[in-house]
C-alpha cells in the first residue's frame, strides 16, 4: 500500500512540475507586447508565481511597464 501511494504521489509531482515548466515556457514565449499586458494583470498580485516568472522575464529582456 505505501509503494502505491509513494509512486502516486510521484507520478503527481512529476505531472505539477511538467504543468509548471509548461507555464514558465508559455511566458517566456510571449512577445513583448502580450508580456507586458500579463504584468499589468498581475501587477497588484506581485507576489503570485505566474507575476513572479512575467516579472523576471521583463527583466531578463531588459522591458518595463
Amino acid at each position: 500500500m505505501l509503494k502505491i501511494r509513494i509512486k502516486r504521489d510521484a507520478e503527481q509531482n512529476a505531472a505539477a512540475m511538467r504543468r509548471l515548466i509548461q507555464i514558465e515556457t508559455s511566458i517566456i514565449e510571449l512577445a513583448n507586447e502580450d508580456l507586458l499586458d500579463l504584468a499589468d494583470i498581475f501587477r497588484e498580485k506581485s507576489e503570485t508565481a505566474i507575476a513572479l516568472y512575467a516579472f523576471t522575464e521583463m527583466a531578463r529582456r531588459k522591458i518595463s511597464l
